[in-house]
């Protein structure tokens, strides 16, 4: 692998991540045109996934393009949608090479833009960096090979483990820099999903604040009988940042029609054997609306149900140093384990403090399920 091709990708990477929460159901990709050693153009997915980012590239590069490097994060499209063809493009542009960080699954796509490339007598190398790239694009190729999108779960708690007191309190076990740093994950992903549980205790916004005028991400409640209080923080800003509430089918019709009446989506999502709303099939709604990654903030029973039925793929901690005592309200609920080799297990990927907190992040500890492919 040349040294330069892997210098170029991982900028393209970077371009790409700049879309990360603003593009689905696009992936998030990045791209860099170099002609002996000099950018002639870069672009990344644009919100709402259009334009492209080979063409915004392209656009800067202009006539310079022919004869260059086009460095892409993820294989150039081959299909017709809102717009033509991101690998015809390249084509037209009379570029010299092609190189990729990972080939795209889509059916739509799934070597076709390589086809293109070559049958247009563009030279195609890759993949480069292709673990950094599938990281890059996990909640896409999640999406498209497992039907769901990627999930976060935060979980802010104690240092036993508690996220409120006996009475319910709990703001704030962790300090401004930690609420500062979950503000801009947020940021990052394409929802932030709560449960009917949390929505009620907490009342929240789960808007991204203190970061200046950014997108918001989709808001997401999962609430099997619409039982949300209407005058709610979510109810008023409804029209103004999307709302989703999932519900099951026997939610109340005057109840479903007043959400809506105030600006919010309700989905009908299928029940599991204990009557709750099943967590599969919630995610397997969000994916088919086309979301590539979900940022769940709980409660301690919506969580608990993810990591059961094995859908989480991240974990964010932030621990605070102080301590609650076991008449504190658990950060998890029931989950029902008899046996410690059950327990869902994640491998460590980062940890730092965080004002007077502790970050800590993990990750799925199965390698193979990483890869998606």
């Amino acid at each position: 692998m040349a040294l330069d091709d892997v210098r170029w990708m991982r900028l393209a990477l970077s371009l790409g991540a700049r879309g990360a929460g603003r593009v689905w159901p696009n992936p998030a990709v990045g791209c860099v045109i170099v002609r002996h050693g000099r950018v002639l153009g870069r672009g990344w997915t644009a919100p709402g996934g259009r334009p492209h980012a080979e063409p915004q590239a392209l656009k800067q590069a202009g006539d310079a393009a022919v004869g260059a490097t086009a460095y892409v994060s993820l294989e150039p499209c081959a299909h017709w949608g809102r717009t033509p063809p991101c690998a015809d493009a390249l084509v037209r542009a009379s570029v010299a090479r092609v190189v990729i960080g990972l080939g795209d699954p889509d059916s739509r796509v799934d070597g076709g833009g390589i086809d293109r490339l070559r049958a247009g007598g563009v030279a195609v190398t890759g993949p480069v960096l292709e673990a950094e790239a599938r990281r890059a694009h996990r909640g896409f190729l999640s999406r498209i090979l497992k039907g769901r999108p990627t999930l976060t779960l935060k979980l802010a708690s104690s240092f036993d483990g508690r996220i409120a007191t006996a009475t319910g309190q709990s703001q704030w076990i962790t300090g401004p820099q930690a609420r500062r740093a979950v503000h801009a994950m947020r940021l990052r992903h394409d929802a932030v999903m709560v449960g009917a549980g949390t929505a009620r205790a907490d009342d929240p916004m789960l808007t991204v604040r203190g970061l200046g005028a950014v997108p918001q991400p989709l808001r997401v409640v999962l609430s099997r009988h619409l039982d949300l209080p209407r005058d709610s923080a979510l109810a008023r800003s409804a029209r103004a940042v999307p709302l989703w509430i999932l519900c099951g089918a026997g939610a109340d019709p005057d109840l479903r029609a007043a959400w809506e009446g105030v600006g919010a989506r309700c989905l009908t999502v299928e029940t599991g054997p204990g009557g709750q709303l099943d967590p599969k099939a919630a995610l397997d709604t969000l994916g088919r609306e086309g979301l590539t990654s979900v940022f769940c903030e709980g409660g301690g029973a919506l969580a608990a149900s993810l990591l059961a039925a094995d859908l989480v793929d991240d974990l964010v901690g932030f621990t605070a140093g102080m301590v609650i005592g076991a008449e504190g309200q658990p950060g998890l609920g029931a989950m029902g384990l008899a046996d410690l080799e059950e327990a869902p297990r994640f491998r460590l990927t980062a940890t730092r403090p965080v004002g007077s907190d502790v970050l800590h992040e993990w990750t799925r500890a199965d390698e193979s399920t990483l890869r998606l492919i």
